[in-house]
This record gives C-alpha cells, structure tokens and sequence, in this order.
C-alpha cells in the first residue's frame, strides 16, 4: 500500500516556497520614520517636500508611504556639493 507524500498543510515536503515578501532588511521598503532618521530631518519636513513635489521619491502602498532605499540614496547623491551660506 503506498503512503500519502503530502503533509499536513497538503503541499508535498519537497516543494519550497517562494518568498511572498522581502528575504531581508536591505529588500524591505523604508517608512517615513526610516527615511527621517537617514537623513536627519524631521517626519514634517518628509511630508512637505512630498506635497511640494521635492525630496526623495516615495510610493503610497494604501494609506502608507514607503520609500525604496535605493531611491533615497541617489537623491542624496543627486544633491551634490550644496553648500550653505552663512
């Protein structure tokens, strides 16, 4: 008599899952609170910029913005040699 190869969630143990979300914290998309604390402005500032179409791009996923670290990041460097005058 053969045996059942299917396990108790009824997927067979030799096939793998694929990964329904980010693998790592690299892979994961930054809140505004992540993006605040990079760039060491305040989470206000975030949403100005964002109605005043400047800074770096965000995405809204619901109600929620998130940010690619990627995209922040070239931003930054997109920024050049700014310098204040004092």
């Amino acid at each position: 008599m053969e045996q059942n190869m299917i396990g108790a969630r009824g997927v067979s143990p030799s096939v793998k899952r694929i990964p329904t979300g980010p693998t790592s914290p690299e892979d994961r998309l930054w809140t505004v609170h992540d993006v605040s604390a990079f760039l060491g402005v305040p989470v206000s500032t975030l949403y100005q910029w964002r109605v005043q179409s400047r800074g770096p791009a965000c995405r809204r996923m619901g109600r929620h913005l998130r940010y690619r670290p990627e995209d922040v990041r070239e931003w930054v460097a997109g920024l050049g040699d700014a310098r204040v005058a004092w």
